[in-house]
């Protein structure tokens, strides 16, 4: 692949990426939202963290060593980082820095 088509690539995904952030300003005022994207607006957060929390237990056997302590650990963390920032955005990339810290490391 030549600079030519690198550099076309990238802009095109630039461009596919201004326009999915801008593309809700554009068509929909604050207080005209329709119910469906207040009810992600309101609840998309949340659900991003519970889909974590499974994604992160899915695989871990309690019966063997170390008991899924890494990441009872993990969520433990996040969640007491969520309770004193309130931040989901915080919350979720510091709590999946400390798990994959543990699991990389310990």
């Amino acid at each position: 692949m030549g600079n030519l088509e690198l550099f076309l690539a990238i802009l095109v995904m630039s461009l596919v990426n201004l326009f999915t952030r801008v593309f809700p300003f554009l068509f929909f005022r604050k207080n005209e939202l329709p119910k469906p994207l207040v009810f992600i607006e309101k609840f998309f957060p949340p659900t991003i963290m519970t889909i974590l929390i499974f994604y992160t237990l899915k695989d871990v056997d309690f019966a063997l060593y170390p008991y899924g302590l890494k990441e009872i650990c993990g969520i433990f963390f996040t969640l007491v980082l969520h309770l004193s920032v309130k931040n989901y955005l915080i919350s979720i990339f510091f709590g999946t820095i400390f798990y994959m810290g543990l699991v990389q490391y310990l």
